[in-house]
C-alpha cells in the first residue's frame, strides 16, 4: 500500500476561498489508479422533465465543500488516513445530445472502474446514475440504498421517451445492474401521476419506504430494514437532495413538502457504516433554486458523510482482502 494519502489543503493555512476549487479541497488527479476513491462531477441534467439547473450542481458543491473538515465528529472517521482520496475532475457531457451523454459518462465511469477506484459522485439529475450503474455495474448487479422524494422507477415519459430524471431505476433493473431485493427507498411521497405508479416497484421487490412510514418507524428502525434490505452484499447509495423537505434545500428541480431534516438525513447515512459500500452519489443539486448556497452546502455534507462510511467501508475490505484474498469479490 501507498505511504502517502492525499490531504486537504489546510483551512488554517490556505484561507477557504482561496486556491482551486476541488472537492473537499483535495488534489486534482488525472489518473483513477492513483486514489481507491475518486470524487467526481456530473454535470448535465438532460433528463429533467420540468425545472432544470442540477447541471450547476457540481460547481457549486465544489465551493461549499471547503467547508468541509478532515475527521467526523461523531464516528471519528478521518477517510483521508484510510484511503487515498482525490478530486478525478467531471465526467465528459453533451449538453444537446442525451444518448451521447449517457455513453460519455458509461465510459468515464467505466474507466475509474478497471482502475479500481470507487466512485462518490456530485450529479446532475438523477438519470446520471444510471450511466454509472452501466460504468461499474455491469459484472454483478448492485443492490441500492436509495433516499428520494420519488422512486423512478417510472417507465417512459411524453411519448416513448424512456431516459429522464423519473426513469433510472427502471432502466438499470432491466438491464440487470440493480438488484431490485436488495435495493430500499426512503422518504419517497408527493402526488403520483396514476395509483399505478409504485405497481413496478413493489411487484420487482423494492423496498419501498415512505415518508409517513419512516416518521412511524424512526432512523433506528428504518436502518434495520435497510441493513435487513440489502445484507452484505456489493451496495451503492444515492442520495436526491429532495429527500429533504425545501425547507433545508430548496435548490432542487422536484422539491416535495413534508421531507426528512438535515439531521435525519445524517443520522442514517451514518447509520450505513459497516455495509459493504461501492459507490455513491448525490444528485439534483440545482443552484439557480438555491438560498444562499444552503442547498449545495448540504450537498457537500452529505458528500462527506458518504466519503467517511465508503471510506470506512473501503478500510475494511482492503483488511479483509490482506487476510483472505480468495473471500472477498472482486
Amino acid at each position: 500500500m501507498p505511504t502517502f494519502f492525499p490531504q486537504p489543503i489546510d483551512a488554517s493555512l490556505v484561507p477557504r476561498f482561496a486556491g482551486l476549487p476541488t472537492f473537499m479541497r483535495l488534489p486534482a488527479v488525472t489518473n483513477f489508479e492513483d486514489v481507491d476513491i475518486g470524487l467526481v462531477g456530473v454535470p448535465w441534467d438532460g433528463g429533467t422533465t420540468n425545472r432544470a439547473g442540477a447541471r450547476h450542481g457540481p460547481r457549486e458543491i465544489r465551493n461549499m465543500s471547503s467547508l468541509m473538515r478532515k475527521v467526523h465528529h461523531v464516528s471519528n472517521i478521518a477517510p483521508y488516513d484510510l484511503v487515498r482520496v482525490g478530486d478525478v475532475g467531471d465526467a465528459p457531457v453533451n449538453p444537446i445530445d442525451l444518448l451521447d451523454s449517457l455513453a460519455q459518462i458509461e465510459g468515464f465511469y467505466a474507466k475509474i472502474h478497471r482502475a479500481g477506484c470507487i466512485p462518490i459522485s456530485a450529479g446532475g439529475d438523477h438519470l446520471v446514475t444510471l450511466p454509472i450503474f452501466r460504468g461499474i455495474a455491469k459484472h454483478r448487479p448492485v443492490g441500492m440504498v436509495h433516499f428520494d422524494a420519488h422512486s423512478d422507477t417510472n417507465d417512459t415519459y411524453f411519448g416513448n421517451n424512456p431516459y429522464t430524471h423519473g426513469t433510472p431505476f427502471r432502466r438499470a433493473i432491466e438491464e440487470g445492474l440493480l438488484d431490485p431485493k436488495r435495493t430500499v427507498q426512503i422518504g419517497i411521497r408527493g402526488s403520483v401521476y396514476s395509483a399505478e405508479d409504485l405497481d413496478f416497484a413493489k411487484a420487482v421487490g423494492i423496498r419501498v419506504i415512505h415518508m409517513e412510514e419512516f416518521a412511524a418507524l424512526g432512523v433506528e428502525a428504518t436502518l434495520r430494514e435497510v441493513r435487513k434490505t440489502v445484507s452484505d452484499g456489493p451496495t451503492y447509495v444515492s442520495f436526491d437532495v429532495d429527500a429533504l423537505d425545501p425547507a433545508f434545500a430548496p435548490g432542487t428541480g422536484t422539491p416535495e413538502i413534508g421531507g426528512l431534516t438535515t439531521l435525519e438525513a445524517q443520522h442514517l447515512v451514518r447509520g450505513l457504516q459497516g455495509l459493504n459500500l461501492v459507490g455513491a452519489d448525490v444528485v439534483e443539486v440545482a443552484p439557480p433554486f438555491d438560498v444562499g448556497g444552503n442547498t449545495a452546502l448540504v450537498g457537500a455534507t452529505l458528500m462527506f458523510e458518504l466519503l467517511c462510511v465508503v471510506a470506512d467501508a473501503q478500510a475494511r475490505q482492503r483488511t479483509i482482502r490482506e487476510e483472505s484474498p480468495a473471500e472477498v469479490e472482486q
